[in-house]
């Protein structure tokens, strides 16, 4: 039963909703802006329209099958991780991109929703509201940067697993907090790197 929920949920995650919502603006997202084949790029190609259909899309293929599984308990204890990191590695990895997909912010909030009701996406929203007017006050209002949005969205997420040990969450949770925080690292490397390269000039 894990074993096909998490194909299930891999094969959700993987499919690529604001790349094809792209393609019927006529915006190939692979050849705009940084390249990301996901929402907030499609928002900027395409428009808030297209944009908020395109988050509402990636949030719900992390939400459903995390929704279903916590009502159905069809997968329980630290079994629901393998479905969770699954939907978040579809998009990372999709197939239907050869691989290449988007970074994965908000099928991870809807991950979280699905899997805590929605108590650990708030928090994170709370948690990057915050790193937002941080960063805006640090900056003195100039425009953020795609490299300091990625810090953010990273950062974040470390302090979302830090908020869930406070409040006594499982280990099951802690661990996928740990692998979500690693896989966003991951999606957004390139940022990452010129941020260290920055702080090591």
């Amino acid at each position: 039963m894990i074993i096909l929920w998490t194909a299930l949920s891999y094969l959700s995650g993987s499919l690529m909703f604001s790349y094809w919502l792209g393609l019927m603006a006529k915006h190939n997202l692979k050849e705009h802006g940084d390249g990301n084949p996901g929402a907030l790029n499609l928002w900027r190609a395409a428009g808030y329209t297209y944009g908020l259909t395109g988050i509402a899309l990636d949030f719900l293929k992390g939400y459903i099958p995390l929704f279903w599984l916590v009502q159905t308990n069809a997968v329980t204890g630290a079994g629901i991780i393998l479905p969770a990191v699954a939907a978040i590695l579809g998009h990372i990895f999709s197939p239907f991109l050869r691989l290449r997909g988007g970074k994965a912010i908000a099928v991870s909030f809807g991950v979280w929703s699905g899997l805590t009701g929605f108590a650990a996406s708030l928090a994170y929203a709370i948690i990057l509201a915050v790193l937002l007017l941080s960063g805006r006050l640090l900056s003195r209002g100039k425009p953020s940067t795609s490299e300091a949005d990625a810090f953010q969205v990273v950062l974040g997420m470390l302090l979302l697993v830090i908020f869930l040990f406070i409040a006594r969450y499982s280990g099951a949770v802690l661990l996928l907090g740990m692998i979500n925080f690693l896989l966003l690292v991951y999606s957004h490397r390139r940022e990452l790197r010129v941020v260290v390269l920055k702080r090591s000039d």
